[in-house]
């Protein structure tokens, strides 16, 4: 789950998966933009069929932010 969590990230934003690490900031360090974050949190909720809130939405900081969210609601 966590590869694919890292893969979604590095197809949304055009960056190189192995750019994409559990400590790296979304925003800061892999330059998503807030609309990007909606479109990756979209993106996580269809491949894991999981609802992650708008309250949950902003604590989403770092790839393991994403990955915790997930696995709460998985």
């Amino acid at each position: 789950m966590e590869q694919r969590v890292c893969e979604i990230i590095a197809e949304q934003l055009g960056i190189d998966v192995n750019d994409v690490k559990p400590e790296k900031s979304l925003m800061e360090d892999l330059g998503a933009d807030s609309l990007d974050i909606v479109d990756l949190v979209m993106a996580f909720e269809d491949e894991f069929g999981v609802k992650i809130s708008d309250q949950d939405l902003s604590k989403i900081k770092t790839v393991q932010d994403v990955i915790e969210a997930i696995k709460l609601r998985a």
